[in-house]
C-alpha cells in the first residue's frame, strides 16, 4: 500500500459495509426540507436545493477519507476555527446588532460558527483520547476546556447565545463518551445546580450583564408570557396555534390563506427557526412525527456507529454529531411548540441554512465513514 492510499485509505473500503441506510435518510429529510421550504416562503428552495446538491458530494467524499488521517491536523484545524471566529467579529456583516456572517454578495452570507462545530468536534476529540487516562482529573479538564472555550466564547462575544449553547451541549457530551467517572459527575452536579439557581435569580435582576436586552426579554417572555405576550412571546403563541390548526392531516401543502402563517405573517423566519409550525400547520400531526422520525433516526444511526466504532475517536467524533443533530432538534421544536424560550436554531436537514447544512453533511460524512472502519481494530 503507498503513501497516498495509507493517509486517504480511497481504494480499500468494502462498499457492501457502506451505511445506505444512514445516507437515505439524510437524503429524505434534506428533500422533505426543500419543500416545506419552497412552501415556506419563496426565493429559498432553488438555493436550498443547490445546497443539498454540493452538501451530497461533499459528504461522499469525506466518507471516503480516513477520519484518523483527519485527526493528525488537530491544531491547524484549531487555529483556523479560531481564525475564522476572530475574523467574523471584525469583518463581518452587522445585522440587528450581531456579527455572525460574512457577505457573499449575491450568493448570500456564511455563518462561519456552524463549520467551526465540526472543526472543534475533530478537536476535542483529539484532547480527548490523547489524554483519556487522566480525563477524570481537574487539570486535564480545565486544559481542555480552557481550549475548547476559547471559541465559544468568540461565538457568544458575537453575540449567538443559542450556538453557544450547542457547542456546550457537546462539549458535556463528548466529554462523558469520553469515559469520564460517575463519581466526577457526581461532584459536579452537587456544584452545578445551585449554580443553575443563582443564574436564573441573577439574570432577572437588572443589574444583570451577562444577557443582551434581545436575549434576557425571550427568556422572561417565556417564563411570563402574558406579560410578553406583543413582542418576544407572540412568535411562540403563533406557531402552537398554527401547529395546532393543522390538527391531524394538515391544512394541505403551500396553504396560502389569511389566516395561515404565511398568508397572515404571524412568524418571522418561518423558513428557518419556525419551520416546524409551517410543517404541523400544513401537513398536520402526521407530517409532525415523519419529520421527528427521520431526525430521530438519523440520531440513533449516528449513536449505533459509535456504539460500533474501532476505536475511542470514532466513538467520540460519532457521538459529537449525534449531539449536534440532538440538541438543534430537541431546542428547534421545543420552540416552535413553547416548551423552550424563544432562540434561534434551525431545524438540521430540513431548515433554510446552507452553512448549518453543509456542516451536517460533513458530519455525517465522517459517521459514514467511522462505520466503514468498524471491523478495524
Amino acid at each position: 500500500m503507498n503513501l497516498y492510499e495509507d493517509k486517504f485509505r480511497f481504494l480499500n473500503y468494502n462498499l457492501k459495509k457502506y451505511n445506505w441506510r444512514l445516507l437515505l435518510l439524510v437524503l429524505a429529510a434534506t428533500i422533505f426540507g426543500v419543500f416545506v421550504i419552497e412552501s415556506a416562503a419563496n426565493g429559498y428552495a432553488r438555493k436550498q436545493l443547490l445546497g443539498v446538491i454540493v452538501g451530497f458530494v461533499v459528504l461522499i467524499v469525506v466518507s471516503f477519507i480516513d477520519y484518523t488521517f483527519i485527526l493528525k491536523f488537530q491544531w491547524p484545524i484549531y487555529i483556523a476555527a479560531v481564525a475564522i471566529l476572530v475574523a467574523v467579529l471584525l469583518f463581518g456583516v452587522n445585522v440587528n446588532g450581531a456579527r455572525r456572517w460574512f457577505s457573499l454578495g449575491s450568493f448570500g452570507t456564511i455563518q462561519p460558527s456552524e463549520f467551526a462545530k465540526i472543526m472543534m468536534i475533530i478537536v476535542l476529540t483529539r484532547l480527548i483520547t490523547d489524554h483519556r487516562d487522566q480525563i477524570s482529573r481537574i487539570r486535564t479538564l480545565l486544559m481542555i476546556g480552557v481550549i475548547y472555550m476559547i471559541p465559544v466564547f468568540l461565538i457568544y462575544k458575537e453575540p449567538n447565545l443559542s450556538t453557544t449553547l450547542v457547542y456546550l451541549f457537546i462539549f458535556v457530551t463528548m466529554i462523558f463518551c469520553g469515559g469520564l467517572s460517575y463519581q466526577f459527575i457526581g461532584r459536579v452536579l452537587v456544584f452545578t445546580v445551585p449554580v443553575i439557581g443563582f443564574l436564573v435569580w441573577y439574570i432577572q435582576q437588572p443589574f444583570q450583564i451577562l444577557l443582551k436586552g434581545y436575549q434576557l426579554n425571550r427568556i422572561l417572555g417565556f417564563l411570563n408570557p402574558s406579560a410578553y405576550q406583543q413582542t418576544t412571546a407572540n412568535q411562540q403563541y403563533n406557531s402552537v396555534m398554527a401547529i395546532g390548526s393543522g390538527m391531524i392531516t394538515g391544512k394541505g401543502y403551500n396553504n396560502n390563506t389569511f389566516t395561515s402563517v404565511k398568508g397572515g405573517n404571524f412568524i418571522s423566519e418561518q423558513q428557518t427557526d419556525f419551520i416546524f409550525s409551517v410543517i404541523g400547520e400544513e401537513l398536520g400531526f402526521i407530517g409532525s412525527c415523519i419529520t421527528i422520525f427521520l431526525l430521530a433516526a438519523i440520531v440513533f444511526e449516528c449513536l449505533k456507529v459509535a456504539k460500533n466504532a474501532s476505536n475511542l475517536s470514532g466513538r467520540l467524533i460519532a457521538t459529537g454529531v449525534a449531539s449536534m443533530i440532538a440538541f438543534q432538534t430537541f431546542v428547534n421544536i421545543g420552540v416552535a411548540t413553547n416548551l423552550l424560550p424563544n432562540t434561534g436554531l434551525p431545524l438540521p436537514f430540513i431548515s433554510y441554512g446552507l452553512s448549518a447544512l453543509l456542516t451536517n453533511m460533513v458530519g455525517i460524512g465522517l459517521v459514514i465513514n467511522i462505520d466503514l472502519q468498524k471491523g478495524r481494530r
